[in-house]
């Protein structure tokens, strides 16, 4: 047994005051992170384990205590144990949305995810909140260009075509900020989501949360990197969102025609971002599995991109360098 493994059993242990129960693996994610389940007089419990030194429990803490005071489905802090990165969670159980949605209830799913959202927006408090500003904008961007172009393809690109690849960047990120300011989850899509009987969704994966453009977690939603869905499909969801948020005075004075358009381009600023974190999953910490999903990211820009002249450089860029790339790679690599 792990060093870190029997710590977390002696922490356990000690906050039961009896002998810890069977501790179960569940999965890993994208970080450093690592869960299990455990089950204590009947009762399932989520164990959260971020080592301190590579992961700050403190933002899932704060995060998770907004969400379930303006009432949505997330996880309830069981206890914890901040200095040695443990948290003992409640269980919102093992289906994600991912999984569900090919079952033939998606737009249930969706429903209930639109709603959530909505409500996420409107009450949760975004004070001492991260700003999701310029600089944060532009760093997301630059993985594109460092982690997916540089690293991934070793395209070279002319400074010329650098500089307009970074006017696009300013366009992207001057709508975003335009955009009114709302709490932003920052990764709310199908496998961040969980099925459940009661409240649903249940929500995950909220640590790094901001306050931020209000389409942003929208467009991780209905544009989501491991799903795609038809175009008039999303433009249903996205417009039913927008009558709710009409409704609720979180947009207000914006036409539906301006909202599209933040729409359209928080998107490409997102994949943009996603495609780079893909890329760095692989060559900073050897997962390999998000490849498979960089050419749908990808596909998002070319689609959108084309709609919008003042985007061309980047449009062309993804269409007939990037994206053919990424797929003659990952043709390669079966």
């Amino acid at each position: 047994m792990s060093d870190r493994l029997n710590a977390l059993e002696n922490w356990l242990q000690a906050y039961l005051g009896k002998a810890a129960p069977q501790i179960v693996p569940i999965t890993n994610d994208a970080s450093f992170r690592r869960y299990f389940r455990v089950t204590v007089d009947g009762i399932s419990y989520v164990i959260m384990d971020a080592p301190p030194d590579k992961e700050n429990c403190l933002p899932f803490v704060d995060i998770a205590q907004r969400l379930y005071a303006s009432g949505l489905n997330a996880p309830k802090i069981v206890a914890s144990h901040l200095e040695q990165g443990f948290l003992l969670l409640s269980d919102l159980g093992s289906q994600l949305y991912l999984s569900a949605l090919n079952e033939g209830q998606f737009e249930n799913l969706y429903a209930d995810a639109l709603n959530a959202l909505v409500l996420m927006q409107k009450n949760v408090d975004t004070q001492g909140l991260p700003l999701y500003d310029h600089g944060l904008l532009h760093n997301e961007m630059d993985l594109f260009t460092n982690w997916l172009v540089d690293k991934h393809l070793n395209l070279s690109l002319s400074q010329t075509e650098r500089a307009s690849l970074e006017s696009c960047f300013e366009l992207l990120s001057a709508s975003a900020l335009s955009q009114p300011q709302v709490f932003v989850h920052r990764d709310y899509h199908s496998r961040n989501l969980m099925v459940v009987p009661q409240q649903n969704p249940g929500i995950l994966d909220f640590q790094d949360a901001v306050k931020g453009p209000v389409t942003y977690d929208l467009v991780s939603l209905l544009r989501d990197c491991y799903i795609a869905w038809p175009l008039n499909r999303v433009k249903e969801w996205a417009g039913h969102y927008y009558t709710q948020t009409q409704q609720a005075g979180i947009l207000k004075n914006v036409d539906e025609g301006q909202f599209f358009h933040w729409f359209d381009w928080m998107g490409i600023q997102r994949h943009l971002k996603a495609s780079g974190i893909f890329a760095r999953l692989y060559h900073r910490d050897g997962k390999s599995g998000y490849l498979k999903d960089i050419p749908r990211t990808l596909n998002y820009i070319v689609e959108v991109g084309a709609n919008y002249p003042e985007l061309a450089v980047l449009h062309k860029l993804v269409s007939q360098q990037v994206l053919p790339a990424c797929q003659q790679k990952l043709a390669e690599s079966v």
